[in-house]
C-alpha cells in the first residue's frame, strides 16, 4: 500500500496468553536479600540483567550491545543518539519495576518472540488508578537500538504517578516498519486485555522520542489498521519529542510537540512547521523550544526541559474527547 510504501521509505503474531488476569496470580519471586538488594549508579547492567525480579524479558530492558563490565552510571554508552542519561534516575525506575514485581504485580507482557523464546518486543506496564486512560510511550534510538531506560521508563513512572496508565513499547529495532508493525500490535493487546489490565480505552495517548515520535505520529495519522492492526480507534492526542517527521495525512489527532534549540539531529524549524500545518487544518497542536537543550533529553530532569512532560499531558487531558 502507499502509505506502508512510505514508511519502509523512511525508516506476527501476537504471542496471546490465555488471560492477562491468569498471569497476574502467578506467584512473585520470594522476597530473599538478594531480591531485596537496592540498584544504584554502580551496580553492573549485568546484575539488573540476572536479578531474578526481571527473568524472561531482562533482554529488553537496555539497548543492545555489550554490557560486560559497564556500570548503570555507564549505560550511556549505549545510547549514542540521547543525552542527559541520568544515572540516579535510572536506578530510581529500576528499583520501581523491581519493586512492583515483589508486590506480586505483572510488568511486562510479550508481544513477539524468538524462536528461543526470549521476548524480542513487548509492553512494560506502569500502573496508574484503575480505568485510567492509558499512554504508549515509544522511546527512539534511530531505529537503531531502544532507549527505554533513558526515553521510556522515566516518562512511564512520571505518568503513572499522576494516575495514568503507562506502558513503554520496547519494539524490535532495525526497521522502522517492524517498528510501527509492534506498535499497532500494542495497541490491540491493550484493547483486547482492557478489562484485565483495569485501563479505559477511551481518549489513550501515543508518546514518543526521535524515531519513537514517528511512530507515534504516523499510528495518530493513519491509524492501526494500516499496519495489520484491528483497532480502530485513534488516539486522542500525540506528544512527539525531537524528530524530523514531516508526513501530514490531513486526519491527526491533537498534537504536542518539543525540541531544544540545540538538536544536531531533528530540526526544530522543521517540528514548527509541521505543528503550523496542523494548526492551518484546524488540528489542535501546540510548540514548545526549549533553549539550550540538545537532542535526545528523555524527561529532561534538572535541565531547562524539565516540566514539558506534565504541559503535554494537561495538553492530552484537555484535548481528550
Amino acid at each position: 500500500m502507499q502509505r506502508r510504501n512510505f514508511l519502509s521509505s523512511i525508516f506476527a503474531t501476537l504471542f496471546a496468553a490465555k488471560t492477562v488476569d491468569a498471569e497476574e496470580r502467578k506467584l512473585s519471586p520470594v522476597a530473599s536479600e538478594e531480591h531485596k538488594t537496592k540498584f544504584d549508579e554502580n551496580t553492573l547492567l549485568d546484575t539488573i540483567k540476572d536479578d531474578p525480579a526481571f527473568s524472561g524479558y531482562s533482554n529488553l530492558l537496555f539497548p543492545r550491545g555489550r554490557t560486560a563490565g559497564l556500570r548503570l552510571r555507564e549505560a550511556s554508552r549505549l545510547l549514542p543518539y540521547h543525552s542527559y542519561v541520568m544515572p540516579k534516575e535510572s536506578a530510581e525506575v529500576l528499583n520501581y519495576m523491581k519493586d512492583e514485581v515483589l508486590k506480586g504485580k505483572k510488568i511486562f507482557y510479550p508481544l513477539k518472540t524468538a524462536s528461543n523464546g526470549r521476548p524480542v518486543a513487548g509492553l512494560f506496564f506502569f500502573r496508574g488508578k484503575p480505568d485510567a486512560p492509558f499512554a504508549i510511550i515509544c522511546p527512539g534510538g534511530g531505529f537503531q537500538y531502544v532507549g527505554a531506560i533513558h526515553e521510556g521508563f522515566p516518562i512511564a513512572k512520571f505518568l503513572a504517578g499522576k494516575g495514568i496508565n503507562a506502558f513503554v513499547i520496547v519494539y524490535r529495532d532495525g526497521s522502522a516498519q517492524a517498528a510501527c508493525d509492534d506498535l499497532a500490535q500494542g495497541i490491540d493487546f491493550i484493547f483486547d486485555h482492557a478489562k484485565e489490565l483495569q485501563v479505559s480505552t477511551k481518549n489513550y495517548s501515543l508518546w514518543g522520542g526521535s524515531a519513537g515520535a514517528r511512530m507515534a505520529a504516523y499510528l495518530g495519522s493513519y491509524g492501526a489498521t494500516e499496519l495489520g492492526g484491528k483497532t480502530k480507534q485513534r488516539p486522542s492526542a500525540v506528544i512527539m519529542e525531537y524528530t524530523g517527521h514531516t508526513d501530514i495525512s490531513g486526519t491527526e489527532p491533537a498534537t504536542f510537540a518539543v525540541v531544544g534549540d540545540q538538536d544536531g539531529i531533528a530540526s526544530s524549524w522543521t517540528m514548527e512547521q509541521r505543528i503550523n500545518r496542523l494548526k492551518a487544518q484546524g488540528t489542535p497542536a501546540e510548540f514548545r523550544l526549549i533553549r539550550g537543550m540538545p537532542h535526545g533529553f528523555g524527561l529532561g530532569t534538572g535541565t531547562p526541559a524539565e516540566g514539558w512532560a506534565q504541559e503535554a499531558l494537561d495538553f492530552w487531558l484537555k484535548n481528550s474527547k
